[in-house]
């Protein structure tokens, strides 16, 4: 079971949000706050598989909530933003905040499924209504990595920078498999193995690196 805390000031958000989820089957919601003060506390508590954050929220809101779980020393917990909001500034609050996923609360139920599991597989999210636009300022506003670019691309295969430039696309690993002739195993091999050459922590920073570097899918 993947376990999820919600996250929302409102509670018939959180209560329909839960219904949703549950009915999927393989999804448990563990716990529920009201806002980020009771987000941080739950998720450091219980420990979730994902947090799905709503941004605005009384108090404390969901990104600065979401900068301190994603900060935690003892472990990664993925961060889901959902909200009704998809202001540039709002999805760079999020990003900047370490979070593994944006998601706007028009999606439709299965959407919502599938992007809590993505995100519990370390695979990160993105609505696709705003990806390559949000990718592609977020990259640019961001200061030049610790490792210089040419040093880390020199290092990728052809398969890597395939798998890059696909990932930039909001390709699953079953469609990466399909387009490149290859099993569904192997892209995850190669995933695997570019995460960590690129140090990022999911699918959604190597994407966000890709943008930074020119390896996206219009490069």
């Amino acid at each position: 079971m993947i376990r999820v805390i919600v996250a929302d000031d409102q509670a018939i958000v959180r209560a329909g949000f839960t219904v949703i989820v549950e009915a999927a089957g393989d999804i448990e919601v563990v716990g529920e706050a009201k806002d980020g003060y009771e987000a941080v506390e739950l998720a450091l508590k219980l420990r979730p598989d994902v947090v799905c954050m709503d941004i605005r929220m009384p108090g404390r809101d969901g990104i600065e909530a979401t900068r301190l779980i994603s900060a935690d020393p003892d472990g990664h917990i993925p961060v889901l933003v959902v909200t009704t909001f998809d202001l540039d500034d709002y999805v760079f609050g999020a990003l900047e905040a370490g979070a593994a996923g944006f998601l706007l609360k028009g999606a439709d139920e299965s959407t919502l499924v599938d992007a809590i599991r993505s995100v519990a597989a370390g695979e990160g999210t993105l609505d696709q209504k705003i990806t390559r636009r949000v990718l592609f300022e977020f990259a640019g506003r961001r200061s030049a990595p610790e490792r210089t670019a040419g040093t880390v691309v020199e290092t990728l295969t052809s398969r890597e920078r395939d798998i890059l430039r696909l990932l930039s696309e909001g390709l699953s690993n079953q469609e990466m498999a399909q387009r490149l002739f290859i099993e569904p195993s192997t892209v995850k091999y190669h995933v695997a193995g570019l995460l960590a050459k690129i140090g990022a922590r999911d699918r959604l920073q190597a994407v966000v690196w890709a943008f930074r570097h020119g390896l996206d899918a219009a490069a």
